[in-house]
């Protein structure tokens, strides 16, 4: 942990790319795969997707004509051009980073009704999988082949099926397994924290295990050796953390639930206002979770079964809260964005000259007005596979 402290601490401005002068929101990060990869994609609050350089933080490609709010990116995991994105006009679109045309590849249709709030693609890019904001009664997990015709025309694609009975409100985040494709994790405003195997044939034998997380459901992920730890966090900044290999031990299954983490986060004047995601160290198999300020400050913690430990704080970049971040283990970098409409690249002992901290250009967002934190008991539609 001494090292990661020490990495962390030196970290300093690289490069800063001011995204947009109008007051918007970098909603989600992501990276190319890949030896030598070498893009970023950035989703806007504005319903943009930009894909920049990664060292340099050159623009190259803007796609900005979605209908609706985005619902993040992902780049494929075989093909470093190839990126998805989700909207919420109820399509996942896929696109070619290396063409001029600003149409995607191609286009992978909900049913009717259905609005995109979260998404992902699976780990060897065969299964893209979208969850919805419920709708009267529903709320679904939809399913798509991901595999891109090779056509020059761009195709479209309906969905392979749903998951429709595991969630009974808003399904805020999906989350492939790193390296296992048939295992996905979701996540809802309902509360809980649903794990799939979906290579069974329904979704009743699918559902592996549900957690409760006692609140409404923000973000999502794997942790652990071989990744077999899940975590999520909740919208008001709750953190749980639980162990899929113990499901058939006589061993407990929660390793950690904090009802607020905001306390924990603490370092010295500095308070932490709310989390933002978490990232597994595989080399040094160190669990890390990041937070931040109102002001803009990073919060990275130490994650273990006796709780959240303080690492360090980055200060002195963004001037707003942070949305979203990437951390490169090769050489130990770090992409952050946030509400400053500020996209930065820190890395060890890096100083960009031009850089000047923004002001905030914080407003009343789209995002933050549709987020609906709900108030109600937490129950499983199916309660035989509740774990505490």
């Amino acid at each position: 942990m001494e090292k990661i402290k020490e990495q962390f601490s030196n970290l300093q401005i690289a490069k800063q790319c001011t995204v947009t002068e109008d007051p918007t929101y970098l909603l989600n990060i992501d990276v190319s795969r890949g030896e030598g990869s070498q893009l970023v994609a950035v989703s806007c609050s504005n319903k943009s997707i930009r894909v920049y350089n990664r060292e340099t933080l050159s623009l190259l490609r803007e796609y900005s004509s979605h209908p609706g709010l985005l619902s993040g990116v992902r780049f494929a995991h075989t093909c470093e051009s190839v990126l998805f994105s989700a909207c919420s006009d109820g399509t996942v679109k896929c696109w070619d980073t290396r063409l001029a045309t600003v149409e995607p590849v191609q286009l992978f249709r909900g049913y009717p009704l259905n609005v995109f709030i979260s998404f992902d693609i699976s780990c060897h890019d065969l299964i893209v999988c979208a969850g919805t904001e419920k709708v009267e009664e529903d709320s679904f997990m939809v399913f798509w082949d991901a595999r891109v015709c090779t056509n020059s025309v761009p195709s479209s694609k309906d969905p392979l099926g749903v998951y429709s009975e595991s969630h009974n409100d808003d399904i805020t985040k999906i989350g492939f397994h790193p390296i296992k494709s048939n295992l996905v994790v979701s996540g809802s405003t309902d509360g809980l924290v649903n794990v799939f195997d979906i290579d069974k044939d329904n979704e009743d034998d699918a559902l592996v295990a549900t957690f409760n997380s006692d609140s409404s459901v923000s973000f999502i992920g794997w942790s652990g050796k071989d990744y077999q730890q899940v975590y999520c966090m909740t919208h008001d900044e709750g953190f749980c953390w639980w162990d899929l290999s113990q499901l058939e031990t006589k061993e407990p299954i929660t390793l950690l639930h904090i009802p607020d983490a905001r306390e924990a986060g603490r370092i010295e004047s500095t308070m932490l206002d709310y989390l933002i995601g978490g990232w597994y160290h595989e080399t040094m198999d160190k669990f890390l979770v990041i937070g931040g300020t109102s002001t803009g400050n990073i919060c990275l913690m130490d994650c273990g079964v006796d709780g959240l430990r303080s690492v360090g704080v980055l200060q002195g970049g963004h001037s707003a809260p942070i949305r979203s971040f990437c951390w490169n283990m090769v050489d130990n970098s770090l992409l952050t964005g946030g509400e400053d409409a500020q996209l930065l690249l820190w890395k060890s002992g890096a100083v960009d000259k031009a850089f000047g901290k923004k002001a905030s250009m914080k407003t009343s967002s789209s995002v933050h007005q549709r987020l609906r934190v709900h108030q109600h008991s937490f129950k499983s539609k199916k309660n035989k596979h509740l774990c505490k």
